[in-house]
This record gives C-alpha cells, sequence and structure tokens, in this order.
C-alpha cells in the first residue's frame, strides 16, 4: 500500500509542478511580452478616443454682411439589424423615400444607414406623423446662405458640409480647420464619461473669411441683370464690377443661378460662375487692347489716316473679311470709335506676333487664380497661325477670355498703364507696387480714343457729371464648328470715372431674340442702368 501512496504523491507533485509551470509562463507571456497588448485591451474597459470637428467658418462681404452661415439639420437613419417593425418600415420608405427602401433591400445586416440626410420640413412632418420607433432622426451640420444671389460665386457645400463650389471649395481647408482628438476616461463607479485625461491631437479653428463684394451692389446688379436676361430672351447673361485703383471685385452676377439653399434638385448648368469658367471669342472689345499694343509699339498714331477702302467687304493679304459699316480715310481713333475691322486688320499686321505678346502681357490666355475652375482662355500662338490669323486675332476671333480676364486687363488701362491683381478676398489685397505694364502717356492717349468711342460712337452710355470710357463687342457663336450669322454674344466694357473714384462694369449677354440686335442695344443699356444704381448707392456711404 505504501509504495502506491507514495506513487500517487509523486504523480500529484509532477502536476502539480506542471500547472504551475504552465501558469508562470501563462503569467510571464501576459505582463512580459504580451504586456502592450493586454495593456491596451484593459484600457480599452475605462478610456475612450473621441474627435471633435470644429464648427466651419463663416462667409461675410466686405461690410461684416454674412453670406454663408451655420445652420442644423436633419438626418433619418435607423438601424437594419434590429428593426422592431420592418414590414412597416419598407412600406413606409417605398412610398415616400422609394432610394432608401432600395437600399435597406441590399442592407439588411447593416448596423447603420441613412435614410436620408438635410430633411426638409415636409421630409420632418412625414416621419413624426408615421410614429415609427425604428426610425430615428440626428442633428448634422449644414450652411444657410442669406443672399441666394451670390450662389455661383460663394458656392455650396456638400452632404458632409464640405465645400464643392465656389469659395467654399477654394477655401475648403480654411473654413473647415482641423479635428481635434481627445482620450476620455471613465469613472469606476459611476460608470460615466466624464473627465479629458489627454489631447492627443490639438485642432485648429476654421477661419472666417472676409470677400471684397458688397452684398448691397451684389444684389442690385443681379437684380439688373435677371431683367435684362429676360426682356431680351437672352440664354444667360453676366456682370462683372471691380475697383481698378484696388483691384477689388465689388460684384459678380450670373443669370440664370441657383438658390445655395435649395440643392435638392440643382442644375449645374445654373451652377457655373460664367464670369470666370466660360471664355468665349468676345469680338470688338479685343480692339481696345489692339490699339493699346500698336500705340505702345509706335507703328500707328492716333490722328494717322487709315484707309478703309470705303467698303464693308475686303480681301486683305488673301484673306477675305468684312466689317459692320462702310467707312473711307478716317484716323486710327475713329477706326476703333467705329469699330471698322479693316482699320484695324491694316494696324495689327504691322505688329505681327507682337500682338500676341501684348495679349499675353494682358493676362489673356491665363488663369486669374481666385476661383476654381478658372478657364485659362485661348491666344492662338504664332507656330500655329494661318495666313487669317493677325486679322481675326485683331478683331477678337481666334483669342477666348473669360470676362474676369477682361476685367484685369481693361484695369490696366484705367489704372494708367498699371496690373493690381484681381481679387476677391480682402486678406488677399496685393500690398506689392502696381506692376508697370505700359507708358502713362500711350495709355491717355488710348483713353481719349475710348471716351470718343463712348460720346460719338455708343452714344447711349451716358451718365451725367461722369465721364464713361468704354468699348462694346459683337461676336458670332460657333454651331457646328461654324460662325453663325444668327447667334450672337454682347459684351461692354466700361470705366466711370469722376475725380479718384474709378469703377469698371463688364456686361455680358449671350444671344436675344431681338433682331439686328448689336451690344449697343444689349450690353450697354444693361451697363448703363447698373451704373446709375452703383453712383447712387456709392454717393450714400
Amino acid at each position: 500500500m505504501i509504495p502506491n501512496h507514495k506513487s500517487r504523491l509523486t504523480m500529484l507533485f509532477f502536476i502539480f509542478v506542471a500547472v504551475y509551470t504552465v501558469l508562470m509562463i501563462n503569467l510571464y507571456s501576459i505582463q512580459v511580452r504580451q504586456n502592450t497588448y493586454f495593456s491596451h485591451l484593459g484600457s480599452q474597459q475605462y478610456k475612450v478616443t473621441v474627435t471633435s470637428i470644429p464648427p466651419r467658418a463663416e462667409i461675410y462681404d466686405r461690410n461684416g454682411q454674412a453670406l454663408a452661415l451655420n445652420k442644423e439639420s436633419l438626418a433619418a437613419f435607423l438601424i437594419p439589424q434590429r428593426l422592431e417593425q420592418p414590414e412597416a418600415v419598407i412600406q413606409f420608405l417605398k412610398k415616400h423615400f422609394p432610394q432608401a427602401a432600395t437600399r435597406l433591400a441590399h442592407s439588411k445586416k447593416s448596423h447603420f444607414m441613412y435614410i436620408k440626410r438635410r430633411l426638409t420640413d415636409a421630409q420632418q412632418e412625414l416621419i413624426q406623423k408615421s410614429q415609427l420607433p425604428d426610425i430615428k432622426l440626428l442633428k448634422e451640420p449644414s450652411r444657410f446662405y442669406p443672399i441666394p444671389s451670390v450662389g455661383p460665386l460663394v458656392g455650396i457645400t456638400d452632404i458632409d458640409n464640405q465645400g464643392t463650389l465656389g469659395i467654399e471649395q477654394l477655401y475648403n481647408a480654411q473654413l473647415t480647420g482641423k479635428a481635434s482628438t481627445h482620450v476620455l476616461e471613465k469613472d469606476a463607479r459611476s460608470g460615466h464619461f466624464y473627465f479629458k485625461r489627454e489631447t492627443k491631437v490639438q485642432g485648429i479653428e476654421g477661419k472666417p473669411i472676409t470677400l471684397t463684394l458688397d452684398s448691397t451692389l451684389q444684389f442690385l446688379v443681379h437684380e439688373e441683370l435677371k431683367n435684362a436676361v429676360a426682356q431680351l430672351g437672352s440664354q444667360e447673361g453676366a456682370a462683372l464690377v471691380i475697383n481698378p485703383a484696388t483691384g477689388e471685385i465689388l460684384a459678380l452676377a450670373n443669370y440664370p443661378d441657383f438658390d445655395p439653399n435649395n440643392t435638392e434638385h440643382i442644375d449645374i448648368g445654373k451652377t457655373k460662375n460664367r464670369v470666370s469658367t466660360d471664355a468665349y471669342e468676345l469680338g470688338s472689345v479685343i480692339k481696345a487692347f489692339l490699339a493699346l499694343a500698336a500705340l505702345q509699339e509706335d507703328v500707328v498714331t492716333a490722328d494717322e489716316l487709315i484707309d478703309c477702302e470705303n467698303t464693308k467687304a475686303t480681301t486683305l493679304d488673301g484673306i477675305k473679311f468684312s466689317t459692320w459699316k462702310a467707312n473711307g480715310l478716317i484716323s486710327f481713333s475713329e477706326v476703333i470709335q467705329y469699330s471698322n475691322n479693316i482699320g484695324v486688320a491694316k494696324v495689327a499686321l504691322r505688329l505681327g506676333p507682337k500682338l500676341y505678346e501684348h495679349y499675353k502681357r494682358l493676362g489673356f490666355g491665363q488663369k486669374i487664380g481666385i476661383l476654381p475652375g478658372e478657364n485659362n482662355g485661348f491666344i492662338t500662338p504664332p507656330e500655329r497661325w494661318s495666313r487669317a490669323s493677325v486679322i481675326s486675332l485683331s478683331f477678337g476671333y481666334e483669342i477666348s477670355a473669360t470676362l474676369l480676364q477682361l476685367a484685369q486687363a481693361f484695369s490696366i488701362i484705367a489704372q494708367d498703364g498699371h496690373r493690381i491683381p484681381v481679387h476677391l478676398v480682402k486678406t488677399e489685397q496685393s500690398s506689392a507696387d502696381p506692376t508697370p505694364l505700359y507708358t502713362p502717356e500711350v495709355v491717355a492717349v488710348l483713353k481719349n480714343i475710348l471716351l470718343k468711342t463712348i460720346t460719338q460712337g455708343t452714344k447711349q452710355a451716358l451718365t451725367e457729371g461722369y465721364t464713361i470710357r468704354g468699348k462694346t463687342g459683337t461676336a458670332r457663336l460657333l454651331t457646328n464648328g461654324k460662325y453663325d450669322p444668327h447667334r450672337h454674344i454682347f459684351t461692354f466694357m466700361g470705366l466711370i470715372e469722376k475725380g479718384s473714384y474709378k469703377r469698371i462694369i463688364i456686361t455680358f449677354i449671350k444671344e436675344t431674340t431681338k433682331k439686328d440686335a448689336f451690344a449697343s442695344s444689349t450690353a450697354v443699356p444693361l451697363f448703363e442702368k447698373i451704373a446709375h444704381k452703383i453712383i447712387l448707392h456709392d454717393k450714400t456711404i
């Protein structure tokens, strides 16, 4: 019996040693080799990491008027895995939110599913009346735009409140800021998270943006543009107002446009900021810059007589082309005043490739860089010129430009040959000295020509007590690769001056139902109305 007893004790001893050894190995593994893993596992039971997103910063006009503010919107969601009344929910969604019903059919095991975000008041009422416990509401940040007419300029945010158009898109990072990451620790007694232990990542608040825009002027310009488009039976129009002395854009209007507060069924075509996204061959407005180049290069003087051949059609350098009105032997100043294509073409041929260089110097064919989606425009480079290129370039073809580029170029004339960059954000106002590009004496000659263009060529554009200089442009549109004699765009660029006061106004109308229309009967009357409103407005401030 004793040997058996001893063998049992020996067996128990070895079992004890084996168990003890296994436990020690496990303890060593847990406390030493897997210490990091189990420490992290333990901390998860009383710590949680949360991300705090700062509110999106606001956008204001030059006077502190809000253009983009934050507001709370409601989103409807459900948890497909835990539906209490699945049939009732499916029937409700099929009737009122069919897209959500389709998604639910393919997401029955999901932990979370949005039904609809940014609910309308009517949709909220439907959900509340349904009294379905499975459908829950969640508050989310979104944007509100107090002045809808700035939609194409200020832009909008998407469903996640990230900028997708305009200033909202271009300055999305500045407006959004950066999220903070915090570690919260749970009280062992109460079981609630109630204090912040540490900040892992310190966020940055979004920074508000102040635009150079004047919201009152914006409203006035937009209303005049809207009325003009309706009265002329036009497809679309645009208008731009800047202070050339500072380069500040004071108003920028598009029509048709869209309501940024109602983007559920948005027409993408109406979201375009035509002033910067659309480039056209603008026609005779370009003649002002041809004149500037020719005068600067001293290939012509304002008083030199140019033979316009007293005809509306001619052949020059083997190229046939026409002009809108026959003129005989007239001065170069009158060539610009009467917008004679034959006269400007003859002077352009004296410039040759230098014409291209001057157009580039003025900023054509390159982005301004102040708005998303800007169009470069285009100038046919000399290496791709045909025999007709110089002639075409002299009266606004083979060169396409945006209204923003046109305003920048015209501001050089307004500022006596100096370039001051146009800009839209107050903090971006250039502190550098204006860049001299043309001699003041040459610009003075051109400004006198453009004054006569208004007083003698386009008599409608007169505003008492103010000097107005400008140039009209009427150009044919392309249809299936050919210039259509029945489709036109109409442009006017005008400079209002009185003492040190200066304003540039660009007006643009695309097509009209009126017969025998020119810029003088479409874009110029719109300019006059806008100029009148601006002068009255500026007198009161």
